[in-house]
């Protein structure tokens, strides 16, 4: 197999059947499409497979170990700062994503950047079905998610140039309007 197929492979294991926050769609939806936002803007092989495994180590058993020796050192290292620290308060944790993104790569920021998107879709999805019902899936709100979604974005546009950015920022007005 090759990379992409092998991290297709960890995701579906390690995701197996677990679900979105809307309790509806299989969870393995959103590294795929994390995965096709990295594919269509042409990053490498690692990018993409980094992609698809990129919250095993927040959302299951698998360790960054695990993905090393699965996929090697390249892949982990881009896992590693989008990484959620899960022992710290919302407020902090996403503190300390948007500065360990800041400090990443143009890899990492890609992938962040395509994880944002992805969710944002599934968010701006769901609302169509639910409304304003659908905040009740976020821990901590409407108010802090898109203070997060505007800070994550400032960030990006500060020390990032690529259409990526572009497209996040687009998904962030969208949600900035929802009610």
């Amino acid at each position: 197999m090759n990379l992409i197929e092998k991290a297709t492979v960890l995701a579906l294991e390690a995701h197996g059947t677990q679900m979105r926050k809307d309790a509806a769609t299989p969870y393995i939806v959103h590294p795929i499409a994390v995965a096709l936002i990295l594919s269509r803007y042409g990053f490498s092989d690692a990018v993409v497979a980094a992609g698809l495994v990129h919250d095993v180590v927040e959302d299951t058993k698998v360790t960054l170990a695990d993905i090393t020796e699965s996929l090697g050192v390249e892949v982990s290292a881009l896992v590693a700062p989008v990484t959620h620290d899960s022992t710290l308060s919302w407020d902090e944790k996403k503190l300390a994503y948007i500065e360990s993104v800041r400090g990443g790569s143009d890899d990492v920021k890609a992938i962040a950047t395509a994880d944002k998107i992805a969710n944002a879709h599934s968010l701006l999805h769901a609302y169509t079905r639910e409304g304003s019902l659908v905040w009740r899936h976020f821990n901590a709100g409407r108010d802090k998610k898109v203070w997060f979604e505007k800070s994550m974005l400032a960030m990006l546009q500060e020390t990032w140039t690529h259409p990526l950015v572009n497209e996040y920022a687009q998904c962030v007005a969208l949600i900035e309007e929802l009610v």
